[in-house]
C-alpha cells in the first residue's frame, strides 16, 4: 500500500499522511476530511499537476488545492523570513549628527502607533533620507533621544544626571509615544513643589519691603498675611488688592497710597493705621 504526504498549497506546515487506494476522487476526498478544506485537485512537488492515481508514488509529498495554482511552499518560507527579518534587521539612525544603532524591531514593537513605528515598520514606506553611510536622517536631538531609545529597548525610563527630563519630554512627544509621554508627564509633576499657601511671616515680608525703594509699587496681589503682624511697618504704595489680610495686626502701620481693593480684612486690628490711610488719602 502506498502512503502520500498531504499539504494545503502553498504550505509545508501541518501534513497529513495518508494511505492512497481507489480512484483520484476518493483520495480527494480523503484529502478534504483531513485538511478540511474542499480538495479539487493535487500537485506533486515541482507543480505537476496530477490527474491519474496511477502516477503517485510512495512516500510522495503532494499539495492539495482548492482550484487554485500550485503555488511553491518554498515561496512561503521566503515570506516569512523576509516579514520577520523586518522586525529584526539592524539599521543605524542620523539624531543630529550623532549614530545610534538598533534594530527595527525596537522602533515598531514597544509603541506600534509611534511616529518612530510608522517610519520603520516597512522599508521605505516614508522614503527616509539616508546619509553618505546609510545611516536614517532625523532632525532631533541627540542627547533627548538617547532615552528614549532605551526605554523602547527594556521599558524603563533611565534619564542620565544632567539631561533636562523637559528636552526628552518634548522629544517623546514629537514621536508620538503615548506611554512614556505620560511617564514623563508624571516625573515632572512630582518634582515640582507643591503650591505654598502658608500665610507670610512678618519677618520674610520686612525682607521684601527692604528690597523695595519706598515710593515703588510693591505688589501683594492674593497673597496670604492672614495672622501677620504687620504693626507699626510702612506700608505705603503697597498693593494689596485681593490679598488675605485677615486677623493681621495693622495697628500704627503706615497704609497711605496703598491699595486695598478687595483684600480680606475680617477681623484685622486697623486702629491708628485707617485712619492715617485716609487722612494721607484725602490730602
Amino acid at each position: 500500500m502506498r502512503r502520500v504526504t498531504l499539504f494545503v498549497n502553498g504550505t509545508s506546515k501541518n501534513g497529513k499522511v495518508v494511505a492512497v487506494y481507489g480512484t483520484l476522487s476518493d483520495l480527494l476526498s480523503v484529502a478534504s476530511n483531513k485538511l478540511g478544506i474542499k480538495a479539487v485537485s493535487l500537485y506533486n512537488g515541482k507543480g505537476g499537476l496530477i490527474d491519474d492515481i496511477a502516477l503517485i508514488r510512495d512516500d510522495e509529498v503532494l499539495y492539495v488545492s482548492e482550484g487554485d495554482p500550485f503555488i511553491d511552499p518554498q515561496n512561503e518560507a521566503k515570506v516569512t523570513a523576509d516579514q520577520h527579518g523586518a522586525h529584526t534587521d539592524w539599521l543605524t539612525l542620523n539624531i543630529g549628527g550623532r549614530p545610534f544603532t538598533t534594530t527595527r524591531s525596537t522602533l515598531v514593537s514597544k509603541e506600534p502607533e509611534s511616529m518612530l513605528a510608522h517610519m520603520f515598520r516597512e522599508k521605505d514606506v516614508w522614503g527616509n533620507k539616508q546619509d553618505e553611510h546609510g545611516a536614517y536622517l532625523i532632525d532631533r536631538s541627540p542627547e533627548y533621544f538617547e532615552p528614549i531609545l532605551n526605554y523602547l529597548r527594556h521599558g524603563q525610563l533611565i534619564i542620565n544626571e544632567g539631561i533636562n527630563i523637559r528636552g526628552v519630554l518634548e522629544e517623546a512627544r514629537f514621536f508620538g509615544i503615548e506611554q512614556l509621554t505620560e511617564q514623563l508627564e508624571a516625573a515632572i509633576k512630582n518634582t515640582q513643589p507643591a503650591e505654598d499657601h502658608s500665610p507670610i511671616s512678618r519677618k520674610e515680608f520686612v525682607r521684601f519691603l527692604l528690597a523695595t525703594p519706598t515710593k515703588s509699587e510693591l505688589r501683594c496681589q492674593g497673597l496670604n498675611f492672614s495672622g501677620a503682624d504687620l504693626s507699626r511697618l510702612d506700608l505705603r504704595y503697597i498693593n494689596f488688592k485681593m490679598a488675605n489680610l485677615s486677623r493681621c495686626n495693622l495697628t500704627h502701620a503706615n497704609l497711605c497710597c496703598a491699595n486695598l481693593e478687595r483684600a480680606d480684612l475680617s477681623g484685622a486690628n486697623l486702629d491708628v493705621s485707617l485712619k492715617t490711610f485716609f487722612l494721607e488719602s484725602n490730602k
